[in-house]
C-alpha cells in the first residue's frame, strides 16, 4: 500500500477508507496523529490507518503541499526511532493524537541524487522528455477538456466526416515558471579528498531573476559556494550571503524572491487538472497517440535543459549499477514467495505486476536498439535473421527463422507466428500459477518492420552439455528425433495440461520409441542451473487447426517449385485457440449431462413422461456450479405442496459430473507415426475429436457470432481492435476474417456494415504484412519517408498516381547495401500486393473491393496503429478538392467539430495544411510527405498474469449483486477495487476496465455519485492506457454521460456524447449500428431540457440509421418512430406525429400481430393523435402562442447503457438495445399530451414532467 494506493487515497477520498476495513476483519483503524516538524509550520496533521506501513506514512509527509521539502528524514515516537519497514501497528504506543517528531537525516550520495530529480520534478523544471519508448503526448488524456467547447448539439452534422481535431486537446496556457534551470554543475563529482569531507554534488541553478548560483550538496544539506564559471571553490560563501538549507527546495524560495510566488502559481495550476491525468504511469506502458500536434505546436515545445541528459547519471549515479538487474532471478523469487494469507498474496501480486511492468518497459527498450542496430551481436559472423543479442540481462533474438526449426513448417512466417503464439502460452501459465513451474520473462516487439523477442535469462540455457546430455530435460530435442521425459517434469505438466484441456498422449522419437507425455512435444522443459523448473516454447498448448491446414496449406515442395494457389497458406502454425477449446468443452458437458439424464429416465421406465421432457431443458443448469442454490431458489418459489415432488425431481435431474473428462491431443497432424494397434486406434480417436473441434468452430462459432451481430444481441465491433477482441473472445482466428465476409454478403444491412469493418480489416492487416516487409531491411533515417510513399500508395492515390519517394540522395549514398527498391511502388503494385496478402492469409478475393472513399481517415488509423506510425495532426483527406465521392461530406467537417462554418475558414482548412506539409518547392503534391511522419513507436505483446485475488472479489461481488445481497455485494466490489489499485497502481489498463464495471454496478445499486466518480476516473485511466481513441474510451464516455444525466447535470452529459459521437466517427464513421442508442439517449437528454426541437432532430437522426441498419419493417424501427411521433407532438408538428405514428402502428400490426400490447398500444397513441390533430388546424393561432410553454414528454423507453463489444444483451447489466424497449407498454398518460397540445395546464404537467428523467433511468436500470 505505497505510493500507488496514496495516489488512490487522494483522488477517491471516501471510496478507500471503506475498502480498508473488511481486508482484515475490521482490524483497521483510521485515526489522526501530529507530526512535529523542524521548520515552519512546525507541525502537520495525518490522517492514517494500523495496517498501512510506515513507508505510506513516509510517503503522505512526502506529497503533502507543506512537507515538500522533506525527503531525507526519520521519525520518532516518544524519542525512540521508528523502523521506515514494519506496520504501524507495531509502533509501540501509537494511537490517535500521538505526537511523531520528523527528525532530518544526513544524505548519502543516492539520496541526495533523488531530492534533486523530485526537486526538479515537482516546482517544473524537468522540462520535456524525448523518450524513445514512449512516443510524442504518450498516455495523453482529453478529460479535462471535454465539453468546453460552446458548440451545442443544435447544429450537430451527423454525416459529415470525422474532424481529426478531436484528438487534440485545446491549446492551454504554459504553466507558470519557477525557475530557468538546475542541473548538475561542470565541477561535479566533487574531488576525493571533499568527498571525504561529505560533498555529494555541485549544482548549477539559474532563478528566474537571471542570477546563476553555484549550490553544493553536502551530507548535511545544500548551500551556495564560491566557485564560478571558471573558478573552483565549493566552499560555502561568507556571511551575509551564506544561504544554506537541509532541502534544495527551501535554498531555492531563500535565493529566488519570486520563486514562492510562481510556485504557489503552479501548485493551483496542477490543482485544476484530474491527478489522474498528470500522474506518471509507472505500471503500464502509456497509449501512444497515432496523430499528434506538429513539432512546432504549443503542446510539444523543445525546452533547453541540460539536466535533461544528467537525469540518468541522476538516476542510477556515475556505475550505472542500479540499472542493471537480474530479471529471471527476479521473476522466479516473486513466484516462490508465500501465498497463503491474503496480505502475503497481495503483497506478491502487487510485487510481479510491478516486476512485469520494469521487464516490458526494459525489454521493449532493448529490442528498439536492437531494431536500430545500436546493439553488437554476439554472433556477428551469422545471417542476420540469426543473429541474438544480449542487452541490459536480456536475450534478443528476431522473429525469424534463423537456423531453420521451422522449415517444414513455413520458414520466417512460422516463427514469426510461433513468437507470438509463444506470448500468449507464458501469459497463460503465468495465470495458472503451478507451484515449481516457472517461466522466462517474455516479450514481443514489432517495431520498425522487425519482429524481436525479449526473454529473460533462464541459467544454464546457454551451458554446453556433456556428451550424451540433452540440451532439454522434457519434450523434443533438436527438431522431433529426441525426445526426453524428465519424471520430475510430470506432475507440473500435469497440472498445466489438466487446466488447458491438454489430453496425456505419446510420441515417438526417430527410433519410433515410445514416449509419455504431459504436454504437446513442442512444449519443452529445462532444469535450469539454479535448480527450477521451466516451461519454454509454449507455442503449441493447443491442436493444429487441422481443417484449415487440409484446405489450405501444402508442404514445401522440392526445389523452388511453387505451391498450387489454393494451398499456399504461408505458414502451417494455424492452431485452435484455447477460448474455442473451451467452448468445444462446454459442449462437450452438455452431452454428457444429457447423455446421464437420459441413462437415469431408461434406468426408472416407470415415471411419468413429463418428468423425462422436464430433464431435456435441464442440462444448461446442471453444468454450472450453483446447482444446489439454484434448486433451493426453486423450491422455495414453489407452491408448499408440491415440495417434496420437486426435491424428488431436482434429485433426480443432478448429475455428477466427476466423470466426465475432456481433453484434446495437440500432437496429433504433427507427423506422429503409432506403433502398436492401440495406440494407433486411440490416435485416430484423438483425430476424429480434433476434427470435431475445428468444425465446431466454423459450423458453430462463427455462424452463431454472425447471428448475434446480425439480431443486436451482442455490442457491435467500432474498429480492427474491437473486432479482433470480439472475435478471440468466441475462439475464432483472425484467419477466419474472409469465411466472415462471405458468410455477411447477404443482403441485411446490419451484416453489410460488419462485411465493410471486416474487408476494412483484411485490407489493413494486408497491408502491414508488406509495409513490414519493405520496411525492415531500411536503415531507420528512411524509414518515415517509406512509410510516407507507402501510405501515399494507399490511400493518396486521388491526388497523385505517381507518388515520389522523399529520399535525402546525400544520405543515400552512405547506406550501398540497404534496399531502396520501395520507392518504385505506386499504387497499383501496393494494391496489387495487398490484395495478394488477403488471398494468401485470409483466403477472400477482394476483386473490385478497395478501400471506400469516405473510410479513408479509418484505414490511415488502423494501419498507423498497427505499424506503431505517429502521424502529424491535419485532416489529410478534406485538403484536395477533386477528391471523389466525399466532397460534400468531407468540406463540412469543421462544422462538426464547432469550429465556425464562413466559407472562408473553410477554405483556409483546405489550403493551409498542404502548405504546411511541404518540406520543399521542389516535392509534388502528395497526401503525405516524409515530414508528416514524426515518430515510429513499438508494437508490444507481454506476458503479464492477472490478479488473481483482485478478479476473486470482483467476481464475488458481481455474484452477490446478482443474488440481491446489495450490501454485502457492494462492500465485495469496493474491496475488489481497493485491491486492482493496490496490485495494479492506477493507471493500468485492468483498473480502467475495473472502475468501468463497477460504476455500472453501482449504478444499478443507486449508488449514483460513486458511480459517476468512478466512471470519471475510468475515461482518463482508459484514455491514458489504452487510447484517447480506443473503442473502450468511447463506451465509457456514453456510459458516463448517462450517469452525468441521472445524476442531474445533463449539460455536461450532452458534451461527453458529442465527444462519443465524434470519437466514433474517427474510429467507424458515421451511422455505426450501435450509435442508434447514444443518438436516443442523447434525444432523451436534450427533451428533458426542453429542447424540443433538437430533440426532435435526435430522433430523427436515430431513425434514419435504424432505417439503414434494421431495416424500414423491424421492430427497432417501430419502436423510434413509437418515440419520433412523440417528439414530433412536442415539437406541434401534429400531422408528421400521427404519419409516424402510422407507420410505427403499421410495422407493430404486420410483424407482432393486432393482439400484441406494443400493437394496441399505438392503435390507442394514433387514435389521440389523430384528434388532436384536427383540433390543431382549428386553433393554430392559440398553439402559435403556446410554443413556449412547452413541457417535457419522456421519450417510450429510458436512456440505455451501451454495451460492451461482444457482451450480449444477457450480460449487460441493463437494457443496452433499442430492441429491449419492444417489450414496455408506455407508461404515460395520453390526456397529459393532449393538454399539453392544446395548451392547458402547463405548469401542472410540467411539474408532472420533471420526475421522469430519474424514473425513468431508475427503470432501465
Amino acid at each position: 500500500m505505497a505510493a500507488s494506493n496514496n495516489d488512490a487515497v487522494t483522488e477517491s477520498a471516501p471510496v478507500p477508507e471503506q475498502e480498508e476495513q473488511p481486508e482484515q476483519n475490521g482490524a483497521a483503524e483510521i485515526f489522526q496523529v501530529t507530526v512535529k516538524l523542524p521548520h515552519e509550520p512546525f507541525e502537520t496533521q495525518i490522517m492514517l490507518s494500523t495496517q498501512e506501513q510506515v513507508q505510506d506514512l513516509r510517503q503522505s509527509i512526502v506529497e503533502t503541499p507543506q512537507t515538500f521539502q522533506y525527503s531525507c528524514f526519520h521519525l520518532e515516537h516518544d524519542g525512540k526511532r521508528i523502523n521506515d519497514f514494519i506496520e504501524l501497528s507495531e509502533v509501540p504506543g501509537l494511537k490517535a493524537d500521538s505526537e511523531l517528531t520528523l527528525v532530518e537525516d544526513p544524505y548519502t550520495e543516492k539520496e541526495a541524487r533523488m531530492h534533486v530529480i523530485r526537486v526538479r520534478e515537482l516546482i517544473g523544471a524537468a522540462g520535456d522528455r524525448t523518450d524513445a519508448l514512449h512516443g510524442i503526448m504518450a498516455g495523453l488524456s482529453l478529460h479535462d477538456t471535454v465539453g468546453l467547447s460552446a458548440s451545442g448539439l443544435a447544429d450537430y452534422d451527423f454525416k459529415s466526416e470525422a474532424s481529426v481535431q478531436t484528438l487534440l486537446p485545446p491549446a492551454q496556457d504554459p504553466a507558470p515558471k519557477t525557475i530557468k534551470t538546475i542541473s548538475v554543475s561542470p565541477w561535479n563529482p566533487p574531488p576525493y579528498h571533499l568527498r571525504a569531507k561529505g560533498h555529494l554534488l555541485y549544482l548549477l541553478v539559474t532563478t528566474n531573476e537571471g542570477e546563476q548560483y553555484q549550490v553544493t550538496s553536502h551530507v548535511g544539506g545544500f548551500y551556495v559556494n564560491k566557485s564560478s564559471s571558471t573558478k573552483f571553490d565549493p566552499l560555502p560563501r561568507l556571511a551575509p550571503k551564506d544561504q544554506s538549507a537541509h532541502s534544495l527546495l527551501t535554498l531555492i524560495s531563500d535565493l529566488s524572491p519570486s520563486f514562492n510566488t510562481t510556485f504557489k502559481a503552479l501548485l493551483e495550476s496542477n490543482a485544476k487538472k484530474d491527478l489522474l491525468t498528470i500522474f506518471q504511469l509507472s505500471n503500464a506502458i502509456p497509449a501512444n497517440p497515432w496523430l499528434v500536434p506538429a513539432p512546432n505546436s504549443a503542446h510539444t515545445v523543445h525546452q533547453s535543459d541540460l539536466g535533461r541528459t544528467q537525469e540518468s547519471y541522476l538516476i542510477s549515479g556515475v556505475d550505472s549499477t542500479e540499472t542493471l538487474r537480474d530479471w529471471n532471478e527476479e521473476f522466479q523469487s516473486t513466484r516462490e514467495m508465500p501465498k497463503e494469507a491474503v496480505q502475503d498474496r497481495v503483497f506478491r501480486e502487487r510485487l510481479t505486476s510491478k516486476l512485469f511492468a520494469d521487464y516490458n518497459d526494459a525489454a521493449t527498450r532493448g529490442a528498439m536498439l536492437v531494431a536500430r542496430g545500436e546493439i553488437a551481436p554476439l554472433n556477428p559472423t551469422e545471417a542476420k535473421e540469426a543473429q541474438i543479442f544480449v542487452y541490459n540481462n536480456i536475450f534478443y533474438s528476431f522473429g525469424a527463422d534463423g537456423v531453420g526449426t521451422f522449415g517444414t513448417e513455413g520458414g520466417d512466417e512460422a516463427a514469426r507466428v510461433a513468437v507470438g503464439k509463444d506470448v500468449l502460452g507464458v501469459r497463460a501459465v503465468n495465470n495458472l500459477d503451478i507451484q515449481g513451474l516457472f517461466t522466462s520473462g517474455t516479450v514481443v516487439v514489432d517495431y520498425l518492420g522487425k519482429r524481436m523477442v525479449g526473454q529473460s535469462i533462464v541459467p544454464g540455457i546457454f551451458k554446453q552439455r556433456d556428451p550424451g546430455e540433452h540440451q532439454i530435460d522434457y519434450g523434443a530435442v533438436e527438431g522431433k528425433e529426441i525426445v526426453a521425459d524428465d519424471k520430475s517434469f510430470v506432475p507440473l505438466f500435469e497440472q498445466l495440461s489438466k487446466a488447458l484441456r491438454v489430453k496425456k498422449h505419446p510420441v515417438w522419437d526417430k527410433e519410433n520409441t515410445r514416449h509419455e507425455l504431459e504436454g504437446s512435444v513442442e512444449t519443452k522443459g529445462l532444469i535450469g542451473t539454479d535448480g527450477r523448473r521451466y516451461a519454454l516454447d509454449l507455442y503449441r498448448l493447443t491442436p493444429l487447426d487441422v481443417a484449415w491446414i487440409e484446405a489450405h496449406w501444402s508442404e514445401p515442395a522440392e526445389g523452388d517449385a511453387s505451391k498450387p494457389k489454393d494451398k499456399d497458406y504461408p505458414h502451417r502454425m494455424a492452431t485452435l485457440r484455447p477460448e474455442l477449446i473451451e467452448s468445444y468443452g462446454r459442449l462437450k458437458l452438455r452431452e454428457y449431462v444429457q447423455n446421464e439424464l437420459t441413462k437415469k429416465s431408461e434406468a426408472k421406465p416407470s415415471k411419468s413422461e413429463d418428468k423425462s421432457e422436464a430433464s431435456e431443458s435441464a442440462p444448461v443448469k446442471i453444468e454450472s456450479k450453483e446447482d444446489s442454490s439454484d434448486s433451493k431458489e426453486d423450491k422455495e418459489e414453489s407452491d408448499s405442496k408440491d415440495n417434496k415432488e420437486e426435491a424428488e425431481a431436482a434429485e433426480e435431474d443432478r448429475v455428477d459430473i466427476s466423470g466426465f473428462q475432456f481433453a484434446l491431443n495437440p500432437d496429433v497432424f504433427s507427423g506422429q507415426q503409432p506403433q502398436s494397434d492401440e495406440d494407433k486406434e486411440e490416435w485416430s480417436k484423438d483425430e476424429a475429436e480434433v476434427r470435431a473441434a475445428c468444425n465446431h468452430l466454423t459450423t458453430e462459432v462463427v455462424p452463431r457470432l454472425i447471428q448475434e451481430l446480425k439480431d443486436s444481441e451482442v455490442g457491435f465491433p467500432m474498429d480492427g481492435q474491437s473486432l479482433s477482441t470480439l472475435l478471440h473472445k468466441r475462439g475464432v482466428n483472425i484467419r477466419y476474417l474472409g469465411k466472415i465476409a462471405e458468410l455477411t454478403s447477404t443482403g441485411e444491412q446490419r451484416l453489410q456494415a460488419l462485411k465493410r469493418l471486416v474487408v476494412q480489416e483484411m485490407i489493413a492487416r494486408g497491408f502491414k504484412h508488406f509495409a513490414n516487409s519493405k520496411l525492415r531491411d531500411i536503415p531507420p533515417p528512411f524509414t518515415a519517408a517509406a512509410a510516407a510513399h507507402l501510405l501515399n500508395c494507399l490511400l493518396g492515390g486521388d491526388v497523385t498516381t505517381k507518388p515520389v519517394a522523399e529520399v535525402d540522395e546525400t544520405l543515400r549514398t552512405l547506406y550501398p547495401e540497404a534496399d531502396f527498391t520501395f520507392g518504385e511502388l505506386t499504387p497499383e503494385t501496393v494494391k496489387s500486393e495487398v490484395q495478394k496478402q488477403v488471398t494468401l492469409r485470409y483466403r477472400y478475393d477482394l476483386g473490385q473491393t478497395w478501400i471506400e472513399p469516405e473510410k479513408r481517415v479509418q484505414m490511415l488509423r488502423e494501419v498507423s496503429l498497427k505499424l506503431g506510425l505517429q502521424l502529424e495532426m491535419k485532416d489529410y483527406f478534406t485538403k484536395q478538392p477533386s477528391a471523389t465521392n466525399g466532397v460534400a461530406s468531407e468540406s463540412s467537417a469543421p462544422t462538426s467539430n464547432g469550429n465556425g462554418t464562413s466559407s472562408s475558414k473553410k477554405k483556409k482548412s483546405k489550403n493551409s495544411p498542404a502548405r504546411t506539409a511541404s518540406p520543399a518547392p521542389s516535392v509534388p503534391a502528395q497526401t503525405f510527405h516524409a515530414d508528416d511522419i514524426l515518430n515510429i513507436v513499438p508494437v508490444v505483446k507481454e506476458a503479464s498474469p492477472k490478479s488473481l485475488l483482485a478478479e476473486e472479489a470482483l467476481e464475488a461481488g458481481r455474484m452477490s449483486v446478482a443474488q440481491d445481497q446489495k450490501e454485502l455485494g457492494q462492500e465485495l466490489l469496493l474491496e475488489s477495487l481497493s485491491l486492482h489499485e493496490q496490485i495494479y497502481g492506477v493507471l493500468h489498463p485492468e483498473v480502467a476496465r475495473v472502475y468501468h464495471a463497477l460504476s455500472n454496478l453501482l449504478f444499478n445499486l443507486d449508488d449514483k455519485n460513486a458511480a459517476v466518480e468512478l466512471a470519471h476516473k475510468a475515461v482518463i485511466v482508459s484514455e491514458r492506457t489504452l487510447g484517447v481513441d480506443h473503442a473502450d474510451t468511447v463506451l465509457i464516455y456514453q456510459n458516463l454521460g448517462l450517469f452525468e444525466h441521472a445524476s442531474g447535470n445533463t449539460k455536461a452529459a450532452l458534451g461527453y456524447f458529442r465527444h462519443a459521437l465524434e470519437l466514433s466517427k474517427i474510429i467507424y464513421g458515421p451511422d455505426h449500428p450501435d450509435s442508434i442508442t447514444t443518438i436516443n439517449n442523447a434525444a432523451v437528454m436534450l427533451q428533458s431540457l426542453k429542447q424540443y426541437h433538437e430533440s426532435r432532430v435526435w430522433f430523427e437522426a436515430s431513425l434514419a440509421i435504424c432505417e439503414d441498419v434494421s431495416g424500414k419493417n423491424s421492430i427497432n424501427t417501430a419502436t423510434l418512430l413509437f418515440q419520433l411521433s412523440q417528439a414530433l407532438a412536442l415539437d406541434k408538428d401534429m400531422r408528421a406525429a400521427v404519419n409516424r405514428m402510422r407507420e410505427s402502428y403499421n410495422i407493430f400490426n404486420t410483424v407482432l400481430g393486432p393482439e400484441d400490447r406494443n400493437t394496441k398500444e399505438a392503435e390507442h397513441w394514433l387514435e389521440q393523435l389523430t384528434q388532436s390533430a384536427v383540433s390543431q388546424i382549428k386553433q393554430t393561432q392559440d398553439l402559435a402562442k403556446g410554443r413556449l410553454r412547452r413541457v417535457q414528454l419522456t421519450g417510450r423507453s429510458g436512456l440505455r447503457p451501451q454495451a460492451s463489444v461482444g457482451q450480449t444483451a444477457m450480460d449487460s447489466t441493463t437494457a443496452a438495445r433499442p430492441r429491449s424497449s419492444t417489450n414496455r407498454v408506455d407508461q404515460r398518460s395520453i390526456e397529459e399530451l393532449l393538454k399539453y397540445i392544446e395548451g392547458d395546464s402547463p405548469k401542472k404537467s410540467s411539474k408532472k414532467r420533471t420526475t421522469n428523467p430519474k424514473r425513468r433511468t431508475q427503470k432501465a436500470a
